[in-house]
C-alpha cells in the first residue's frame, strides 16, 4: 500500500544529474542551431525554405477559414477578460469544431494538422482571446495528446486519442508549490500496488486542470524490488476518487484560463496508464516541450501582428504639433521595430514549425530559441505600442468605451504577454538549457577534464579525445564564405534590397561566438555552468542570428512566391540591422559587465547588510508564507473542479 511521500533532499550536483539524464543524449539528425554554436552556418538545412505538401495546405487553410468564421461571429474577448472565464457555449463549440484534435492524427478522430497550420490556428484563436489559445495549447501541446502520440501504446492511443479529439479537455501536472525547474525535489509519489499505482501530492499551476477530464501527471515512483523507480508519467481520470481541485487561481493576465491547485489522496491508476516506463517521466516532458514550445511562438507572432496593426491606426489619427505622430521619429523607430520584429517572430516560427512536421533536423535548439526569443521580444512590442498609445494605452478597453473611444485593449495585451517570459520555462532557464545543448559537442570530448569526480586515467582519456577534436575544430573557425564578397548572392536578386551581408555576418558571427564560447570553457572550465550570465549572452547572440537567417530565409520564399516580395526584403533587411546592433552590443558585454560586482551586492542583500535601504515604506502583503503547505492528505477544500459538457 501507499505511504506517505516525503519530500527529497537533493544536492546541486545531483539536481544537476537528474536533469542530465532526462536530456536526449544522442543527435541522430542535423540542427541548424547546433551546427551555428559550432560556429559552423548551415544555411543548406533551411533554404530553400521548407513548405508543407498541398495536401496538408489544403486541409489547413479549410479549417482556418472555419475557425476565423467561429471565433467571428462567437468569441468575444472582452466578455471572457471581463467574467474571466471562457462560456461554456464557446468551448463546446470549439469541440464540435474538431479544435480540440487539430494535432491528433485523423485516424483517432483528429484534424491531423500540420504543426504550421496548428500554430496559425492558435494565433487565430488567440487574437480573439488569447485565454482560448492557452487552453487549446495546453490541451495539445504538452497535455494528453503529445506524450501518446511520442510515448504512448497502441492500445493507449486508441482509448485516450479520440477522447481528446472531440469531448475531454486535458492537462500536464509537474510543477509543485516547492519544485518549479527543479524535478530532482518533485514529491508527488506513485507507490506500486499490485496493477495499479497509488498517487499521493500536491500540483500546483494545472492550466486547464480545473476543466480537464485527463490529466498527464509526473509522480516519483519509489525503487522496489521489480521497479526501477524515478519520476513516471501517468495518463489519469480527473473523476477518480481521491482527486481534488482546491482552488482556480487568477493572475494579472490570461484570466480566462482555467488553472488550478490538484490534490491527489491515495488516488489508484491503472498501470495501463502509465506512459512509456517507470524513470523515463522526465524524459518525456522535455521531448514533448520540444515541439510543445512552438505553441507559444505562435500566440506571440498573433500578438505582434495585432500590435502593429492598432500602432499603424492609431499613429495616423493621432496628431502632435501639426502632423501624424507617426512621422515623429522618437515614435517612427518604435513602429518600425514592431513591424521587423512581427515579420522575422514569424519567420522563426514558420521555419521552427515546417522543420517538425519534416522531421529531417533535430529541433530541440530551435524550438527553444523560438520559444525563449519570440516571448522577450513579444513583450517588448507590446510595451512600445503601450507607449505609443501614451494614456490610452495604460487605460483599459473597457474605460475607453464607456467614455465613447475604441476599446483597444493595449494594457491586456501587455499583461497577457509577460507570462509567456516564465512558463514552458523561464527565460533564464531557457538560457541554462540551450546553453547545455550548444555546448554538447565541447562536453562530449572534454567533459571529463571538467568532473572532479573523475580519475586521473579517464582525464587523460578525454584529453587526448580533445587534442584530436579540437585539433580539427579550432581552424575552421579562422574563415569562411562570410569574408567572402559574393557569398550568398542568391539573396540581391534583381531591384530588391540585399540581405546577402547580413547573411554573410551571421556566418562570420557564427564563427566568432564558436571562439567566444570556446575561450570561455578554457577560462573557467568546471566554473563555466556557473557563469549564467555569460551563458545566456552566448544564447542570446544565437538566438538573434537564427532570427536573422530565418528572416531573409522567409524573405526570398516569399519572393519566390510573388508574395510581397520586395517588402519582406525591406522588413528582413531592417531587422537585420537592428539585430546586428543587438548582436553587437552582446558581445560587449560577454567580457565587460558587472557579473562579478552583481554577486556581492547579492551576497550583502541576503545578509542584510542593505536592509537600511529599505526603510521608509510599509509592506502591505501582510503576512503567511511564501510557498503553502503541500503535506499529502486527504484534503480539506471544496472541489472547485467542473467538466465542461
Amino acid at each position: 500500500m501507499s505511504a506517505a511521500p516525503t519530500k527529497p533532499t537533493v544536492t546541486e550536483r545531483e539536481a544537476r544529474q537528474v536533469a542530465e539524464a532526462a536530456r536526449e543524449q544522442d543527435w541522430r539528425k542535423p540542427s541548424f542551431a547546433k551546427e551555428l554554436f559550432l560556429g559552423r552556418f548551415r544555411l543548406d538545412l533551411i533554404h530553400p525554405h521548407p513548405l508543407p505538401t498541398d495536401e496538408a495546405a489544403q486541409r489547413g487553410e479549410e479549417f482556418l477559414a472555419k475557425l476565423r468564421d467561429f471565433v467571428e461571429t462567437k468569441v468575444d474577448g472582452a466578455v471572457i477578460e471581463r467574467d474571466a472565464r471562457i462560456p461554456d457555449d464557446v468551448i463546446n463549440g470549439l469541440k464540435e469544431l474538431g479544435a480540440l484534435g487539430m494535432k491528433i492524427d485523423t485516424k483517432y478522430g483528429g484534424l491531423g494538422l500540420t504543426q504550421v497550420y496548428y500554430n496559425k490556428a492558435l494565433a487565430l484563436v488567440g487574437s480573439a482571446s488569447p485565454a482560448i489559445g492557452v487552453l487549446l495549447s495546453a490541451h495539445q501541446s504538452i497535455g494528453v495528446p503529445q506524450p501518446l502520440k511520442l510515448f504512448g501504446t497502441q492500445e493507449q492511443k486508441e482509448r485516450f486519442l479520440p477522447r481528446c479529439a472531440r469531448t475531454d479537455i486535458s492537462a500536464f501536472l509537474l510543477t509543485e508549490p516547492d519544485v518549479g525547474s527543479d524535478p530532482a525535489r518533485l514529491a508527488t509519489s506513485a507507490v506500486p500496488d499490485g496493477d495499479e499505482y497509488v498517487l499521493d501530492g500536491v500540483k500546483l499551476w494545472t492550466t486547464n486542470g480545473v476543466v480537464a477530464d485527463l490529466l498527464v501527471v509526473m509522480a516519483r515512483v519509489p525503487k522496489s524490488e521489480g521497479h526501477r523507480g524515478g519520476i513516471t508519467a501517468f495518463v489519469v481520470e480527473t473523476n477518480s476518487p481521491g482527486i481534488t481541485v482546491e482552488n482556480r487561481n487568477a493572475f494579472m493576465g490570461l484570466r480566462g484560463i482555467e488553472n488550478g491547485v490538484t490534490r491527489f489522496h491515495q488516488v489508484r491508476v491503472p498501470a495501463a496508464n502509465r506512459i512509456g516506463e517507470e524513470g523515463q517521466g522526465l524524459k518525456i516532458a522535455l521531448t514533448t516541450l520540444n515541439t510543445g514550445r512552438l505553441s507559444l511562438p505562435a500566440s506571440c507572432v498573433a500578438a505582434g501582428k495585432w500590435c502593429l496593426k492598432i500602432a499603424r491606426e492609431w499613429s495616423a489619427a493621432r496628431e502632435q504639433w501639426g502632423k501624424p505622430i507617426a512621422h515623429h521619429e522618437a515614435v517612427g523607430s518604435k513602429i518600425s521595430f514592431i513591424a521587423a520584429t512581427t515579420f522575422a517572430l514569424e519567420a522563426v516560427t514558420d521555419l521552427a514549425s515546417q522543420m517538425a512536421d519534416e522531421d529531417r533536423n533535430d529541433i530541440r535548439i530551435e524550438g527553444a530559441l523560438a520559444k525563449l526569443y519570440a516571448s522577450e521580444m513579444a513583450w517588448l512590442m507590446a510595451d512600445e505600442l503601450v507607449q505609443i498609445r501614451g494614456g490610452r494605452g495604460f487605460e483599459t478597453a473597457a474605460s475607453l468605451a464607456a467614455r465613447g473611444e475604441r476599446p483597444v485593449a493595449a494594457e491586456q495585451v501587455l499583461r497577457d504577454l509577460r507570462i509567456n517570459r516564465i512558463f514552458e520555462g523561464s527565460t533564464e532557464i531557457m538560457h541554462l538549457l540551450i546553453a547545455r545543448e550548444a555546448v554538447d559537442a565541447h562536453l562530449s570530448v572534454a567533459g571529463d577534464l571538467i568532473d572532479p569526480d573523475k580519475s586521473l586515467q579517464d582525464k587523460a582519456r578525454a584529453g587526448a579525445q580533445a587534442g584530436v577534436f579540437y585539433a580539427k575544430w579550432l581552424p575552421k573557425l579562422v574563415a569562411g564564405p562570410g569574408q567572402l564578397p559574393r557569398s550568398y548572392s542568391e539573396f540581391h536578386p534583381s531591384g530588391h534590397v540585399d540581405l546577402s551581408p547580413h547573411l554573410r555576418y551571421v556566418e562570420r558571427t557564427a564563427r566568432k561566438l564558436a571562439r567566444s564560447t570556446f575561450y570561455a570553457m578554457s577560462r573557467w572550465q568546471g566554473r563555466m555552468e556557473s557563469k549564467q550570465g555569460f551563458l545566456g549572452r552566448i544564447v542570446d547572440i544565437g538566438a538573434e542570428l537564427f532570427a536573422m537567417s530565418a528572416a531573409c530565409v522567409r524573405a526570398e520564399l516569399l519572393r519566390g512566391q510573388g508574395d510581397h516580395g520586395r517588402e519582406a526584403y525591406q522588413l528582413a533587411d531592417v531587422f537585420c540591422r537592428q539585430a546586428r546592433i543587438r548582436v553587437e552590443e552582446l558581445f560587449g558585454r560577454l567580457w565587460t559587465n558587472t557579473d562579478d560586482l552583481d554577486r556581492k551586492v547579492v551576497k550583502g542583500v541576503l545578509s542584510g547588510t542593505y536592509t537600511w535601504l529599505e526603510e521608509g515604506i510599509v509592506d502591505p502583503s501582510g503576512d503567511g508564507p511564501w510557498i503553502a503547505e503541500a503535506t499529502p492528505g486527504p484534503s480539506q477544500r471544496e472541489n472547485v473542479h467542473r467538466p465542461i459538457r
